[in-house]
């Protein structure tokens, strides 16, 4: 963390306060939205919800992103470390489970700051793409309760596809093997998550045979985190060159990964119904 930003794998070494990055921002903080978010795992939002905080922005950008004009810096406000630390006060004081940071990469400098002014007494939530650096993880670990990362792509033709990176699960692998090392799992009386990782993998449609590579990597995995299989893959952002992405995922397709995910014996695992496949259940924004 210093004033060449080199923040992700992306390495783009530049100063920040005088050029935009690879994902999209410059030296200042930009949010959509934060709110007590409703819809993530049951032991993340729980009764009271998430309080969850929409970075703009992305070091990955995904081409079927669901929050296309966010990670594209397409809207938000600005914001200081201290207006931060002012919202993570103000989702505490209304009942939030956690502070859950939504796209956080590209900014940890500066939410490391906002956590020196004031450090939430409720666990924090790293939510994350997965295409991280294991030094800079190593910063925020003092910070972080709960990892929730995705594992996107297995192939490096896929991720390549659909983000321009060949090297995501490389990347990433380590990452989230990092995330699990660290973070033992640990659940409160009301079995509430307070320590632990949970990994999301999206299915995506034509791409069965790559979550059955992501399971076959996360089995050893199994005992020290969770899995979340998720169908909620719903047509959005830029997939106009992408005809294979222009529909929903079948039930034939994700009951495929999850008959499979079972056949391993995989037990730490969390799955949607289809009906999950909704742009309902993508926030409206603030800013």
């Amino acid at each position: 963390m210093n004033k060449k930003c080199l923040l992700c794998p992306n390495g783009c070494n530049i100063d920040k306060t005088k050029q935009k990055g690879l994902c999209g921002t410059d030296n200042d903080i930009r949010i959509a939205k934060y709110y007590l978010h409703p819809f993530e795992e049951p032991v993340i939002s729980g009764t009271r919800g998430s309080g969850t905080v929409f970075f703009c922005g992305c070091s990955l950008k995904c081409a079927f992103c669901q929050n296309f004009e966010l990670s594209r810096n397409l809207r938000g406000k600005v914001i200081k470390p201290s207006e931060l630390a002012e919202i993570f006060k103000d989702l505490e004081s209304k009942g939030a489970h956690n502070i859950n940071l939504v796209n956080p990469t590209h900014y940890s400098d500066k939410i490391v700051e906002a956590f020196k002014i004031y450090r939430p007494k409720i666990p924090v939530v790293y939510n994350t793409h997965g295409y991280e650096r294991i030094e800079i993880l190593k910063v925020m670990n003092e910070y972080v309760d709960i990892y929730l990362p995705d594992m996107k792509f297995f192939s490096p033709t896929l991720s390549k596809r659909y983000t321009g990176k060949a090297d995501y699960f490389e990347v990433a692998s380590k990452a989230l093997e990092f995330m699990i090392e660290s973070k033992p799992t640990v659940f409160n009386e009301n079995n509430m998550m307070t320590q632990g990782v949970i990994v999301r993998h999206l299915v995506l449609p034509q791409a069965t045979s790559d979550s059955k590579k992501i399971l076959d990597w996360f089995k050893p995995l199994d005992k020290n985190a969770f899995i979340n299989v998720m169908s909620q893959y719903t047509p959005f952002g830029d997939v106009e060159n992408f005809p294979e992405l222009q529909r929903k995922l079948t039930k034939r397709e994700y009951d495929n990964v999850i008959d499979y995910a079972i056949s391993l014996g995989i037990t730490n695992m969390y799955y949607q119904e289809q009906q999950s496949a909704d742009e309902k259940y993508i926030p409206s924004w603030d800013y």
